[in-house]
């Protein structure tokens, strides 16, 4: 994953990067859009998540506590290898208000 400045994209408010990484659940509803890695803190990650709630929202995410979230047929957490990002972070953070959740 390319890496940026990881406190860009909350503490900059015209830093609008478009993902570079999509993760999901194939057995369940969840996603993660991830912008950047922390580079004082390699396993974290910034990004939209999506848990499957219906409550999408921009944080930060553990990368080693992503790897052992299974869902309910036991299939981890896999890299969406064809994904190319069409809009910018906070565009995807916007649709998501509305659909309650990720569409990417």
């Amino acid at each position: 994953m390319p890496e940026t400045l990881g406190s860009d994209t909350q503490d900059k408010t015209d830093f609008d990067p478009a993902p570079v990484l999509k993760l999901f659940t194939p057995d369940t509803g969840a996603t993660w859009l991830l912008t950047e890695i922390d580079p004082e803190e390699r396993d974290r990650a910034f990004g939209l998540c999506d848990l499957g709630l219906g409550f999408p929202e921009l944080g930060w995410v553990i990368l080693r506590e992503l790897a052992t979230i299974r869902g309910r047929l036991g299939l981890p957490i896999e890299r969406d290898l064809s994904f190319q990002a069409e809009k910018r972070l906070r565009a995807h953070a916007r649709d998501t208000r509305h659909t309650g959740r990720i569409v990417a």
